[in-house]
């Protein structure tokens, strides 16, 4: 039996103590252990981005990334997209994130095995850039793919959601907030 390490995270937004073998990836952790399916095994390689989840609000692959690199930090998965948003927006649950509306709306899932990640990429893009161009969006999901599609649709609900994200926050002032911080960053 492998030698175990104490492990102290947040997940969807519940703290967690665990001990885990040093082994173990944020993948196997969240699928075995947790029973947080959403998170897909594809290439088991980093090359697919099927497996994408949100640490401290970015984008990662979870097959390539060691549960303990994630001691102390917050991962969200697709399950628990939705609850983020309620936090960030002060919308009422059970409204869906708005990448997952927008791939609603615009069709942008076909067979639904990529869906999870290249959500989780769009969200991790837009917590960055609620403005993103065209560009900006393809290059944002470079790392994730898709069998089925031409991409179109699903730059397509990126955008929706992204509209959707700046009404949002500008009905509650914090557009403006969020715009003056970007300008700083982008300093």
């Amino acid at each position: 039996m492998s030698e175990r390490y104490p492990l102290d995270l947040t997940v969807n937004g519940r703290r967690l103590r665990r001990d885990v073998p040093g082994s173990r990836t944020l993948l196997e952790f969240l699928r075995e252990d947790l029973r947080l399916t959403g998170t897909n095994l594809s290439c088991d390689a980093g090359d697919c981005g099927a497996c994408t989840v949100l640490v401290d609000g970015r984008p990662y692959t979870s097959c390539l990334m060691l549960v303990l690199d994630v001691d102390g930090r917050e991962v969200t998965t697709i399950e628990g997209l939705a609850a983020r948003w309620h936090d960030q927006s002060g919308a009422p649950p059970p409204e869906l994130h708005p990448v997952q509306r927008g791939f609603l709306e615009e069709g942008g899932a076909q067979c639904g095995f990529c869906t999870a990640g290249m959500i989780m990429a769009a969200a991790g893009l837009l917590e960055a850039n609620l403005a993103p161009s065209a560009a900006e969006i393809r290059a944002g999901l470079e790392g994730n793919l898709c069998r089925c599609t031409g991409y179109t649709k699903i730059v397509r609900a990126v955008e929706v959601a992204a509209d959707h994200m700046r009404e949002t926050f500008a009905a509650k002032g914090l557009f403006s907030a969020w715009a003056a911080c970007r300008l700083r960053l982008s300093r």
